[in-house]
């Protein structure tokens, strides 16, 4: 384990060697990576590619059969990551019941933040048009607004998001990647799921997973010059056609620390 001065210093999420078998099927097989800090870090990939179990498994929800991973330099899942890494789920997570604003307070009263947090991230989400409405009455998208509101509560380190942006309208899928990008300039480091290949310009760097493996980890720049490309879903369908996990840094840690907190995304 990194003691607390790399802990400090080095990537926000560490996997070595994870393997992962849901029921009796394997779904990720032996992957490294390394997520450096105050980036998004875009995973993409098809439905199936085992992006979500990846995330369940950094967020410590996720039975795993070896490897480890690290998160702010912990074991993920320790209890002391609670308010320091918030999780975004692809289910709306709300209670239909209570307002906006009787939901948000009460995720903030479970995670001890403080009280001021609701306003903050009801103003941060824009959602103080309908803070005085049910839950189950907004759309989706709405909803999926409130449970994100719901993660930043406490103003996380560490945020995993599995497909935010599905379901949004284009305005909105603007808005929500302006604010991820806030986040991250404020020193956040946010994982953000997506099967929507278009989406990885908006981020730093790129996982690019499928069937289970690792087909490239590196910036968007590099994916394209790497597959001699200039589009990215035409790059991930050249790494398909080479069989073969090609670009990978051998030591993902290194790799990913060496990235330091330089930008390549388009913002």
């Amino acid at each position: 384990m990194m003691n607390k001065a790399d802990a400090a210093s080095g990537p926000a999420i560490v996997v070595h060697d994870l393997h992962v078998k849901r029921v009796r099927t394997p779904v990720l097989h032996g992957l490294s990576l390394a997520v450096p800090r105050g980036l998004i870090v875009g995973l993409l990939g098809p439905s199936g590619s085992g992006k979500t179990t990846l995330m369940r498994s950094i967020v410590g929800v996720q039975v795993v059969q070896s490897g480890t991973i690290e998160v702010l330099g912990l074991p993920a899942g320790s209890k002391v990551l609670r308010r320091r890494v918030a999780y975004y789920t692809q289910q709306a997570s709300v209670y239909d019941d209570l307002t906006v604003r009787q939901n948000l307070a009460y995720f903030r009263r479970v995670l001890g933040a403080p009280a001021s947090d609701v306003d903050r991230v009801i103003e941060r989400t824009h959602l103080g048009s309908v803070a005085g409405q049910l839950a189950g009455s907004l759309s989706g998208g709405q909803r999926g607004r409130v449970s994100l509101a719901a993660a930043l509560l406490g103003a996380p380190e560490v945020l995993v998001l599995d497909e935010p942006t599905v379901g949004l309208d284009p305005v909105l899928r603007v808005e929500l990647w302006q604010l991820f990008h806030e986040l991250a300039a404020d020193g956040a480091t946010l994982l953000v799921s997506s099967h929507v290949m278009d989406e990885a310009k908006r981020c730093d760097r790129l996982l690019l997973m499928r069937d289970g493996e690792l087909l490239a980890d590196d910036t968007v720049k590099g994916v394209l010059e790497f597959t001699g490309t200039d589009d990215i879903e035409d790059a991930f369908l050249r790494l398909i056609d080479r069989g073969e996990p090609d670009l990978q840094p051998h030591d993902a840690a290194a790799r990913s620390a060496e990235a330091g907190t330089g930008s390549e995304a388009a913002r």
